[in-house]
């Protein structure tokens, strides 16, 4: 037989992670007699008095949020990173442990209720691109590593559905960073240019994997997708971190994340489930030019809006499996009208 990789399982390589992941298209039509996600669209109001996010509410701790109209910042309540934690450091090879201190914040989308970033104007996400551009510049200067990220849907454990995300800063790098950061500084010294940024021309030139863009920006199933509908965000020019973004930049990241999760909204007809979060380099007043600054969307659901992937098994003890291909999902991607279903 010829090998077919629409057909035969085969490995991939995350040249981010300098890992590989298994691709199996021939499960793809498997039987399901598995969990099914409960799947029953909710209708939300605009406000709601029970809410602790609502503008106007009181929160558990009894502070008052202002009446703000189109985003807002505090830090969390319940803090996941504190900026007054002792300092403590023990080096034991087998029972390590060092403090952490940092910053842990909640950034209110929009004081609408109902609403998600799929739901909102282009205008209305510009501000959570400013906010975004704010808070890590702001915290950039204290802290080394500046995490952006979004728990959306009840499946990824998000426990409020007024959209929100969050921001946490901290003074060592994460784990998984620390690993992006050697595989970028290791391909930079080997081949004297910068991984992502290859990529994205390598990508943009094959178009098989592509599911949006405009001038300044470009979306992909990457090569490498573990989860089925996982993408990639990437800027098509050089950028190292959030703050360097120029207004015009700016406004068309609005327009390009709009586009994306419109299309994912109406691949099954629900407001789609997903973690999502920004990578940059570290804010430790060094250039980084084998950094881009880039974001991933990872989301559950496989088949439908109920049947979602489970990272389990195989994954857990071995290395990430998938069964759809990615250049299938993201044709799948491509192919979903650019107006949102609640509006068609």
């Amino acid at each position: 037989m010829t090998f077919d990789q629409t057909k035969h399982s085969h490995r991939r390589f995350n040249p981010l992670l300098n890992e590989w992941i298994l691709v199996s298209p021939q499960r793809g039509n498997r039987p399901w007699q598995g969990h099914l996600h409960s799947h029953q669209p909710v209708s939300l109001s605009t406000y709601d008095q029970n809410c602790y996010l609502c503008a106007n509410n009181k929160r558990v701790n009894g502070e008052l949020n202002p009446n703000y109209r189109d985003t807002f910042v505090f830090d969390n309540d319940f803090a996941a990173l504190k900026s007054d934690t002792p300092e403590y450091s023990d080096r034991d090879p087998l029972f390590g442990i060092s403090s952490e201190r940092g910053v842990s914040r909640v950034i209110c989308f929009s004081p609408d209720h109902s609403a998600t970033l799929a739901t909102l104007s282009e205008e209305q996400i510009s501000k959570v691109v400013d906010v975004w551009q704010e808070q890590t510049l702001q915290l950039g200067q204290t802290y080394q590593w500046v995490q952006l990220f979004e728990n959306k849907g009840e499946i990824m454990g998000c426990s409020n559905p007024h959209p929100h995300g969050q921001v946490w800063a901290q003074n060592q790098i994460p784990s998984l960073v620390e690993k992006k950061h050697q595989a970028l500084s290791n391909y930079f010294k080997k081949f004297g240019s910068n991984l992502l940024g290859d990529y994205a021309t390598a990508e943009w030139d094959r178009q098989t994997r592509v599911v949006c863009h405009n001038n300044d920006w470009m979306v992909v199933v990457p090569h490498w997708a573990a989860w089925p509908f996982e993408t990639l965000l990437l800027p098509r020019f050089h950028v190292e971190r959030m703050p360097d973004l120029v207004q015009s930049q700016k406004s068309s990241l609005a327009n390009i994340i709009s586009q994306l999760l419109i299309r994912y909204d109406n691949l099954f007809n629900c407001s789609f489930p997903y973690s999502m979060g920004w990578h940059g380099a570290p804010f430790d007043k060094a250039d980084h030019p084998e950094w881009t600054l880039h974001a991933s969307f990872l989301p559950p659901l496989l088949r439908n809006a109920q049947i979602r992937k489970f990272m389990v098994g195989y994954e857990l003890m071995a290395e990430p499996q998938r069964d759809i291909t990615p250049e299938l999902a993201a044709e799948r991607l491509r192919q979903c009208p650019p107006i949102h279903y609640l509006d068609q």
